[in-house]
């Protein structure tokens, strides 16, 4: 069939079995041609093509609520709710966004592009059905790895208990973007690999049903005879005796399998699990093989090997971390590396392959990544944490509560700080510098290259007290390693320019654009100094008083949120010390960033060199005759 004249979901209601098999073929070749393309999260698409089709065909979205957890699977959805046309744009600035948006169909009922929220989420939409005495299904879809969230296992417990009425859809191709660890997933595979045990209890139950009416007693004794039985055959029954039952294994890829399970569960009044067995890359060898997470998200690549295009030589930001601190890691028996479920995005597969026994991947458990690091330091060793800036965000109070009130030594790595560009607004780190420049104890820092990187290191193991650093997506800019450069301590900008008529203040990569912007008004005769300011907290006071004193106008440059910012941060300080210097703050002012290019991205907000020239003339009070961009 046309994909592209697919409106809404209701055609799949008059296919037969064939037919829905063609159409998974189409759509399959479709994603791989297009995300050839585009780039995007082909891996998890292509492994709930048939699980996609099933849940449109036997409910009725937007009637019935589908809940994505994460949401990155839901390209299948979008092409069957209409949007096929915009797939070219999947990702890109002012494009079709990667995850469910409400704005894009009505189909898409919650936002996510963080794991284990669908079963909270699910639970407050069927208690809101409820209330309003509304009849539909909610749908909530999860991953195996997502379901070892601590957030998800808080959600089932609440459900089983009380016994709210939700057909649960367990995505279970083990793997999240890394293979999946932890005991979940240990007994999610023995579930996986034992077909007896749905046999078994349907026959029990099948039995009990056909038993003569002899008295509730000899039922009870039969039911509780069953209950104990099932141990028998397989260990761990967890979800049942949550309270919700389980329908599965069910192969993710059998429609009939698919349809016999969701109209078993649709019939059940109170809360089904649906175990759903998929291939993650299923119809696409590279993307099938892929046992790192290589293909859970990345850009374009060449259909016919599965080479992934433009991918750059240089080192990344996240690999010279980690190999700095695998180093240093050789050398000190007492540093250790934490992970939750990210070693391939943060680059600790070596360290994990080089030190085993002082590796830990916790799964997706981003406040027990936290506090299990401070827990580490408390008791004599030094650990590093490499946490995406966007699920540091998970694990606040544990960073406030358990690492920064107790002063502990723990080293974090916040990895992907500010703009990442095609994830969009759930993934841009831009909000890291907000959260944590108000705790107390904390040291935040960012380098402009790696030989600024590298001291940092050595200065936050030898701290005392918790330490972040700030690193950005990509890769590093090349420098000499060996050249000779004042060394520094925490607290110590950089004067990397003299100038008295303004001062540019900036840290990370955003110095390089106020660099370019300094030389363009030297041109114009406006002299401006450059500052890196390396660390945002401590903030560089011996300069700022000095600052002060200058009455100089200041303009300070972020890749971040305004307020809570280091623009902020100046301003207070020199209000504080009732210094009257002009402020003027380029960065995120109170808004969301969506998907795009992140050059794009910073024109848009005004973090280029372009509006740094721009501000700093109308703040020294000039005009110029032509702008030199």
């Amino acid at each position: 069939m046309n994909l592209f004249q697919i409106e809404n979901p209701k055609f799949l209601k008059n296919l037969d079995t064939q037919e829905l098999e063609s159409l998974s073929q189409d759509i399959r070749e479709f994603l791989i041609e297009s995300c050839a393309i585009t780039g995007g999260h082909i891996g998890a698409n292509l492994g709930v093509v048939e699980l996609s089709i099933a849940m449109h065909k036997h409910f009725n979205s937007p009637e019935d609520k589908f809940i994505f957890d994460v949401g990155h699977q839901a390209y299948i959805h979008k092409i069957l709710t209409g949007r096929i046309s915009q797939f070219d744009t999947l990702r890109q600035y002012k494009g079709l966004c990667g995850f469910p948006k409400t704005r894009e169909s009505e189909h898409d009922v919650w936002e996510a592009g963080h794991s284990s929220t669908s079963l909270s989420a699910a639970m407050g939409i069927a208690k809101a059905r409820d209330i309003k005495a509304e009849d539909y299904h909610v749908v909530p879809v999860i991953g195996d790895g997502a379901l070892t969230g601590g957030m998800a296992l808080e959600a089932l417990n609440h459900i089983g208990s009380d016994k709210t009425d939700m057909t649960i859809i367990l995505n279970d191709n083990e793997m999240s973007i890394a293979p999946n660890v932890g005991a979940l997933h240990n007994m999610l595979g023995r579930i996986r690999t034992n077909s007896n045990y749905n046999r078994f209890k349907h026959d029990v139950e099948d039995a009990i049903q056909k038993m003569p009416q002899v008295g509730s007693r000899l039922r009870d004794v039969a039911d509780r005879v069953k209950d104990s039985l099932k141990y028998l055959v397989v260990e761990g029954i967890f979800f049942e005796e949550l309270g919700i039952k389980y329908i599965g294994p069910v192969d993710g890829h059998d429609f009939e399998d698919l349809e016999r399970a969701i109209e078993s569960a649709k019939d059940y009044k109170g809360p089904v699990i649906v175990h759903v067995i998929t291939k993650k890359g299923k119809g696409y060898h590279p993307a099938e093989d892929d046992k790192l997470g290589t293909w859970h998200g990345l850009g374009p690549y060449k259909i016919e090997t599965g080479e992934v295009l433009g991918k750059k030589q240089t080192v990344s930001w996240s690999e010279f971390m980690s190999n700095s601190v695998l180093e240093k890691a050789h050398e000190d028996e007492s540093i250790v590396a934490i992970t939750p479920a990210m070693p391939v995005g943060s680059k600790l597969t070596r360290f994990q392959r080089e030190l085993p026994d002082r590796f830990f991947d916790v799964g997706i458990a981003e406040q027990h990544a936290v506090t299990m690091s401070a827990g580490l330091a408390s008791n004599g060793m030094r650990p590093y944490l490499a946490i995406y800036s966007t699920f540091l965000q998970r694990g606040y109070d544990q960073l406030l509560h358990d690492v920064d009130r107790q002063n502990l030594n723990v080293f974090i790595g916040i990895d992907r700080s500010g703009l990442v560009g095609a994830d969009g607004e759930t993934h841009q780190g831009v909000f890291d510098i907000s959260f944590i420049t108000p705790l107390p104890n904390m040291t935040l820092m960012m380098p402009r290259d790696e030989f600024e990187a590298a001291k940092m290191i050595d200065l936050a193991f030898e701290h005392e007290g918790p330490v972040a650093l700030r690193y950005p997506r990509g890769n590093v800019p090349g420098v000499d390693m060996n050249q000779s450069r004042p060394s520094f301590d925490i607290g110590e900008w950089e004067l990397l320019k003299e100038g008295n008529d303004l001062q540019i203040i900036s840290f990370g990569p955003t110095v390089a654009l106020a660099e370019e912007a300094a030389g363009t008004l030297s041109r114009e005769e406006t002299e401006a100094g450059v500052v890196n300011a390396r660390f945002i907290k401590p903030l560089d006071e011996k300069y700022l008083h000095a600052l002060g004193a200058s009455d100089a106008p200041v303009v300070v440059v972020e890749e971040s949120m305004l307020e809570g910012g280091l623009g902020s941060m100046i301003a207070t300080f020199f209000s504080d010390h009732q210094y009257t210097n002009k402020v003027k703050r380029i960065g995120i002012d109170n808004e969301y960033i969506e998907h795009g290019d992140v050059n794009l991205l910073l024109e848009d907000i005004g973090i280029t060199a372009a509006n740094i020239h721009h501000e700093a003339l109308k703040l020294v009070g000039k005009k110029h005759e032509k702008s030199p961009y």
